[in-house]
């Protein structure tokens, strides 16, 4: 593998989208991610089963979306990607077809706040309006959702987290689904509670230096 363009990168989007299967945020060859690497966009291709794929098949472009290197076609998702790099500062991208995602998508219009952990995406998480796979109009909705949040559900399809890392995009999407999970499980049995508003304004900034770690000391 020493002799393929960005080898070690191309890697870790096979390992995270082979977790992707693991962690049943998708089914078959559904969902895609990417990861910036400099001027260059690394993407999973387009209908390849995961448990198969190696780094010699994820997809590099430029981005404005010209192929680099790589035998396959990127995934059809590519020009979502490739917005979340041009119009939100994305440096990964993790896309889903996650099931309480998707059935939450066809109830509600925005994420409802059952939990504080809702504050890690920076405020509300919306639901974009559907669009066909592929097309200008999902890439406009889609970014239209994302415009004050690191996450989106896209309606009748999954989600779409983004992040400073490919780590930290997973994280997200792996945190939208539970919190779309817990809300449809408690609404099967009654009305869910929610957090009041400005109970979320305080944690979302609260969020804001969450984990940090002091720097300039050592042990």
């Amino acid at each position: 593998m020493s002799n393929v363009m960005l080898a070690d990168e191309r890697q870790s989007v096979v390992d995270l989208a082979q977790r992707m299967v693991r962690d049943r945020l998708v089914v078959g060859t559904s969902g895609n991610i990417s990861r910036r690497v400099g001027d260059h966009v690394l993407l999973t291709p387009s209908g390849t089963d995961y448990d198969t794929m190696t780094a010699k098949d994820i997809v590099v472009v430029t981005l404005d979306g010209e192929r680099v290197d790589g035998l396959l076609n990127p995934t059809v998702e590519m020009p979502l990607h490739l917005m979340c790099y041009a119009r939100h500062d994305a440096q990964a991208v993790v896309h889903t077809h996650s099931t309480a995602a998707t059935a939450l998508s066809l109830l509600q219009d925005e994420v409802p706040p059952v939990h504080y952990q809702l504050a890690m995406f920076g405020g509300s998480v919306a639901v974009a309006p559907y669009a066909t796979y592929g097309t200008e109009a999902l890439v406009n909705n889609v970014s239209n959702a994302l415009s004050e949040s690191t996450g989106a559900v896209m309606k009748h399809h999954g989600t779409i987290c983004i992040g400073e890392n490919l780590q930290k995009a997973y994280d997200r999407a792996r945190q939208l689904e539970w919190l779309c999970d817990v809300w449809l499980r408690a609404r099967s049995v009654g009305e869910p509670a929610l957090l009041p508003a400005d109970e979320m304004e305080r944690v979302t900034a609260g969020f804001l230096s969450y984990g940090k770690q002091p720097t300039g000391t050592q042990a």
